[in-house]
């Protein structure tokens, strides 16, 4: 699944090409992408055709556009985009050269035209394509909601107004007022093993299993270790370690260790050329050498180095 870096490659991708342009159809290929969307179909069209699209943001792996009416009033609602598994959001123009294959994948990848769901057709002639080879994301509009304390709702955000459906949803280790200090006194609060805990969007959102395993490595914490068993500096390091790993992937276009993650023009990240820990059973530690285990944790794989990452 796309964790954070990943969706704010996209993200970012989205912003310049997007926001200004105005939807002018929308092509619904696959009834099931809709499925968060109340009303369905007919409810979305309304929403969306003829409205603008005035930014795109993103809290933790979840996007949405901001959308205005015609005459530029603020509509009330966003466009909510989540990618779930295998998700992608493509950008098409009239003419242009189709992407170039997806490197070092491990999976197969999404046909952008079989596998395509819905698309928003723009101003400019420009095609915004939903792709969803496994159909567990989707596209839907969410009620605005004030955000708390008055701070920007996201990355990318105006103001601090973020969509209901993503009320739940914690602020993320790249977003500016995520309190660090808060988010490690939540980790100390709790007997879950630290990992579940990274992993729990309400508690900081964006992780995932890949860029988890990556954060416990560098900060030598074994996946296993109750929150509570933290100490007082453990959990912020590990909380910087996790956004440090984050921040250095989202330089090379984050990890595509499957194909289904590409950008909005098909092309891969290369993080994972630069995994330590993520992947890497059998396979010598970088730090110290010794051979990577790879067990099976809450019905997740956790990759460690069993001398680094001595358990508690």
């Amino acid at each position: 699944m796309p964790e954070l870096p990943e969706v704010e490659v996209v993200r970012r991708g989205l912003e310049p090409r997007t926001v200004g342009r105005t939807i002018t159809a929308l092509e619904v290929l696959e009834p099931r992408s809709l499925r968060r969307q109340s009303g369905g179909e007919d409810r979305l069209r309304a929403a969306l055709v003829g409205s603008r699209l005035t930014a795109v943001v993103r809290r933790g792996k979840f996007l949405w556009w901001r959308l205005a009416e015609a005459d530029g009033a603020e509509a009330g609602e966003a466009l909510m985009a989540h990618l779930g598994m295998s998700g992608q959001l493509r950008m098409s123009t009239p003419g242009a050269t189709a992407a170039p294959s997806v490197e070092l994948s491990e999976g197969p990848a999404s046909d952008p035209l079989r596998h395509r769901r819905v698309s928003l057709h723009l101003d400019d002639g420009a095609r915004l394509d939903f792709v969803d080879q496994r159909i567990f994301g989707g596209l839907w509009t969410s009620p605005l909601l004030e955000a708390e304390g008055g701070a920007l709702a996201g990355v990318g955000s105006p103001d601090a107004l973020l969509p209901e459906d993503a009320s739940h949803i914690a602020r993320d280790l790249l977003d500016p007022a995520a309190n660090l200090s808060g988010i490690a006194r939540a980790l100390r609060s709790r007997r879950s093993a630290v990992k579940t805990l990274l992993l729990n969007q309400e508690i900081v959102s964006g992780i995932g299993n890949i860029y988890a395993d990556e954060a416990l490595w560098a900060a030598r914490i074994r996946y296993d270790t109750p929150g509570a068993a933290l100490g007082p500096r453990q959990a912020p390091a590990l909380l910087r370690a996790a956004r440090d790993v984050m921040e250095r992937a989202l330089e090379v276009g984050g990890t595509s260790f499957d194909a289904l993650y590409v950008n909005v023009d098909g092309r891969s990240g290369y993080f994972a050329r630069s995994l330590n820990a993520y992947g890497k059973e059998g396979e010598p530690c970088p730090r110290c050498g010794t051979v990577m285990r790879r067990v099976m944790h809450a019905n997740r794989s956790s990759h460690f180095c069993p001398r680094c990452q001595r358990g508690r």
